[in-house]
């Protein structure tokens, strides 16, 4: 098959591919390039053109070269500006890429020429294969429309089927990728089979491309018509009188609109744009979505508080038992909107354990000011866009829940509760809590700007509560901008009235019974309160009495029994058997253990403080899942003790020669702070001095090096927890002492207060 070698000066081509029987210029400026073709015009002006695979390869080796490419006679060169050169070349063999020579200032490439067909094809068969090759050809230019007649001309007159499949792969208008194809077609059946499949894919691409136009062409026609109709129908109508649909009907209503005229006219710009848009169209629907929104919101319309404060008073003892801060401070509010007609509306964030009537008391505050009702839950809440909007730019993009929560209460000055806003969360999408201070300082939200709607809305006459477990957990900025009210645990005695007052009745409606089907005595709801639940509220105590009513209402339906009663004695038949043993006292005065106070976010909980020595290197161990605040506290009580040695005669090498291990049970329940300080001082030095403690004291404080005691929070929990153990006394830091006015007495009752200042006063009391 291979004729001849031959070396000569090559150029690679980037980009292009040049067919035998083909004039063709192309420019250069690399410079092994330009050298190339000089040194073939100083010898036969001879040069081999080789496509890159790689365009972008400047300095390209044989790895980045096709195989086959073309040898070529220099018909012409020109030199033009910046250093390029244009060289006008006819092609004329084809020739495989063997190798390159040596490295020089050129490519020299040593390649083998391929030789003429050396069986020649039969008349009938030749004659066949141009026939096919011109009518494909005629279909293509049919199908391309932009070939010139004279090419078709001569398409049709080549009788030679070598010199006919040269001439169309010159003159096709195809990628280079496809020309260096055809070069690479070596002998006569191969050009012929690798011409026709490219001119028949070539024709399925234009006639699937015509498709397509001419489908997007009748679409548009289609619209420009219904655009045309719209615009003549609107001026038809306009001269007969009548109203344009839904842009007029918008025009109405904002007519009728309680809004300020830069409202109005917002909207009013709004329909004019959408009078202009197309009906069928996406952009005409958010437009009606976001005209609607703005109509739908209540600009000026307000409505009328009720001004009769032993009303409201009455609406809320009625449905509330105690929470007196909560109702004393809406009930103050209330006086001043009535005596300065426009009060400005308080942000209260009522703050305590689950359970106690947080969210309930809110619905009750709006019954009782005649105001509308809207709840926000904020628990979990990441995206900032949730408070003030997505912008309308974006796709499914909605108002924030502030706006949404005005609309649905269709008023401008509602009560809006926005609950858990404790759990409010931040990411990437940006921080919800920053969003909220916006929203509740009474300096700025008489203009917040939801992102959605675009204009500034007064929230200044909305009466904003928030609710949360924890003060700890609300964001410095955002606390600071409200009214916090401690909304404390229950005491047995309160969870007995509610449950007497509120909770029995209500969980009777819900479950269907007559008010005789089902009756409660009083020691039965104060042992379900005691010993099946265990909590700072009462939402697991309304639970078990809905268990009760729902047994009680099957026994009732299945005419087991016309009307039951609730005894003590009942209560392992209907909620089996007891979940929880009272916390007490213990039973007799022991060395090293002291009872402390401890604040849950369930309520207030007695824990014992164990300390044990044993002989060993001074070394201290804490167990008990103590938090890092707790084990300083209990470094800080070993040093304090260690301080007061000579005091109580403690010898001077006595915590090398001994290990202190203090554990507070239960193991398993993690506990932190520094309220047990106190405690851990008294039960270490008990240990140490061997002397017991009293076993119906109790302590909470925090100490210091020098045996100082300061002040310590959640002090009525933590008393009701002393009092519910059977404790008679209790030492508190002195500096609590002011709170001890907020506590009322049946916590107390018969309980001996102590409040102290140094760690020896409560020594004093606590040891026996």
């Amino acid at each position: 098959m291979i004729e001849l070698k031959m070396t000569m000066p090559a150029v690679a081509l980037r980009g292009m591919t040049i067919l035998p029987g083909m004039i063709a210029h192309f420019d250069i400026s690399r410079e092994r390039s330009v050298k190339a073709v000089e040194q073939a015009m100083r010898t036969e002006q001879e040069i081999f053109l080789i496509t890159q695979k790689n365009i972008d390869a400047q300095t390209p080796d044989i790895g980045d070269l096709y195989e086959i490419g073309l040898i070529a006679h220099i018909k012409q060169v020109i030199k033009l500006q910046n250093d390029i050169v244009r060289v006008l070349v006819e092609g004329y063999a084809r020739a495989a890429l063997v190798s390159f020579t040596e490295e020089t200032d050129y490519l020299v490439a040593n390649v083998q020429r391929f030789p003429e067909e050396e069986a020649p094809l039969a008349d009938e068969e030749a004659e066949a294969m141009i026939a096919s090759i011109q009518e494909a050809f005629m279909d293509f230019a049919r199908a391309n429309g932009r070939l010139g007649k004279e090419m078709i001309r001569q398409v049709s007159e080549i009788n030679e089927l070598g010199h006919l499949l040269d001439y169309i792969s010159n003159n096709l208008p195809v990628h280079y990728e496809e020309k260096q194809r055809l070069l690479e077609a070596v002998t006569i059946r191969e050009r012929y089979e690798t011409l026709l499949e490219l001119l028949m894919r070539q024709i399925q691409v234009i006639q699937i491309k015509n498709d397509y136009q001419r489908k997007v062409k009748n679409r548009v026609d289609k619209h420009q018509k219904e655009y045309i109709l719209r615009e003549q129908m609107g001026l038809i109508r306009q001269e007969l009188g009548e109203k344009d649909s839904d842009a007029d009907e918008y025009l109405d209503k904002v007519q009728a609109l309680e809004a300020s005229d830069e409202v109005k006219e917002k909207i009013r710009k709004e329909i004019s744009r959408l009078k202009s848009l197309n009906d069928s169209s996406t952009e005409s629907a958010l437009s009606r979505n976001y005209i609607e929104t703005l109509l739908e919101m209540p600009w000026d319309r307000r409505s009328v508080d009720n001004t009769d404060l032993a009303q409201a008073e009455a609406v809320l003892d009625e449905e509330h038992y105690g929470l007196d801060k909560v109702k004393e401070r809406i009930l103050e509010f209330l006086a001043v909107r009535n005596l300065t007609g426009k009060g400005e509306s308080p942000i209260l964030c009522l703050v305590g354990p689950p359970g106690t009537g947080k969210t309930s008391i809110a619905r009750s505050i709006a019954r009782a000011l005649n105001k509308q009702y809207v709840r926000i839950c904020l628990g979990g809440v990441r995206d900032e866009a949730e408070i003030r909007g997505h912008r309308r730019t974006y796709v499914g993009a909605l108002p924030g829940r502030i706006v949404e929560g005005l609309r649905t209460a269709g008023v401008a000055n509602p009560l809006m509760l926005l609950d858990e806003v404790d759990k409010v969360g931040k990411d990437y999408k940006g921080d919800t809590s920053a969003a909220l201070l916006e929203v509740l300082d009474s300096e700025q939200n008489s203009r917040f700007r939801d992102h959605y709607l675009e204009i500034p809305i007064d929230l200044s006459e909305v009466l904003f509560l928030a609710t949360a477990n924890s003060r700890l957990d609300i964001p410095k900025p955002l606390l600071d901008r409200m009214e916090i009210i401690e909304v404390s645990s229950y005491t047995a005695n309160e969870k007995f009235h509610i449950a007497q007052e509120f909770l029995v009745e209500k969980q009777k409606q819900k479950n269907g019974l007559q008010p005789n089907q089902l009756l409660f005595e009083d020691e039965a709801l104060k042992k379900i309160i005691t010993s099946y639940t265990r909590e700072a509220g009462v939402r697991d105590l309304e639970r078990k009495i809905g268990e009760i009513c729902r047994k009680t209402a099957r026994r009732i339906y299945e005419k087991k029994a016309d009307s039951v009663c609730i005894t003590q004695k009942d209560l392992p038949e209907y909620l089996g058997k007891e979940q929880y043993l009272p916390e007490e006292k213990n039973a007799s005065d022991e060395v090293g253990i002291v009872r402390g106070l401890a604040w849950t976010s369930v309520g207030g909980v007695t824990l014992e403080v164990e300390v044990n020595l044993m002989p060993g290197k001074g070394e201290c161990k804490f167990t008990g899942k103590m938090g890092e605040v707790m084990q300083e506290s209990a470094q800080t009580a070993i040093s304090c003790v260690r301080s007061m040695s000579e005091k109580y005669a403690i010898s001077e090498d006595f915590f090398q020669k001994h290990d202190i291990h203090i554990h507070i049970p239960e193991g398993a329940v993690p506990k932190d702070g520094p309220s047990a300080g106190v405690t851990m001082t008294t039960a270490i030095l008990s240990a140490v001095i061997h002397k017991p403690v009293r076993a119906d004291v109790a302590m909470t404080g925090e100490i210091t090096l020098r045996g100082r005691v300061l002040p310590i929070g959640g002090l009525k929990e933590k008393l009701l927890a002393a009092q519910t153990a059977g404790i008679k006394t209790v030492c508190i830091p002195k500096k609590n002492e002011k709170d001890l006015e907020e506590i009322s007495e049946e916590i107390i009752d018969g309980m001996e207060i102590v409040c102290v200042e140094h760690i020896e006063q409560i020594f004093d009391v606590a040891f026996a």
